[in-house]
């Protein structure tokens, strides 16, 4: 993701919490035992070889996702919102976050959602054009994130 540093006006990464990593290096090593079951030869070191490393990399690219605010657009991962095409902004709690996710939601919402994560934002669009009605975005700080968009996007 390329973006110019100086026009930056908010920055987050949704990193996986530090307990997932035990957890999921011990879920990981749970399977390389299921398959040596005891065996011998390569089977008794290829399933740690293979699937510890295999579960570190998933964990890395689970936990790799970018959250910016830059003085023209609003960046999630690949995804990018021109600012003039931002209503509204609301933070939500994680009362909130399961309300705007749940069975009430439109189909065609724009959803990044980190189950690890208690809060999010919802950005209504006003793009006549987009049929995407608005996008739920994880976030640890809701309120900063939501204060960067509403100022970036008044200017």
């Amino acid at each position: 993701m390329t973006t110019d540093a100086a026009t930056v006006t908010y920055a987050e990464r949704l990193t996986i919490p530090w307990w997932a990593w035990p957890l999921g290096l011990a879920g990981g090593g749970l399977v390389g035992v299921e398959i040596w079951m005891g065996a011998g030869g390569v089977r008794a070191w290829a399933p740690f070889a293979v699937i510890l490393p295999l579960t570190l990399a998933l964990m890395f690219w689970v936990g790799r996702l970018r959250v910016a605010v830059t003085g023209s657009e609003f960046q999630v991962d690949d995804a990018r919102l021109p600012l003039s095409a931002i209503g509204e902004v609301v933070a939500l709690d994680a009362a909130g976050k399961r309300e705007a996710l749940g069975v009430g939601s439109h189909p065609l919402a724009f959803v990044i959602q980190r189950p690890w994560i208690g809060g999010a934002v919802q950005v209504v669009l006003d793009d006549p054009a987009d049929p995407t009605p608005f996008w739920v975005i994880s976030s640890r700080h809701p309120v900063e994130l939501a204060t960067a968009l509403r100022e970036s996007a008044a200017r």
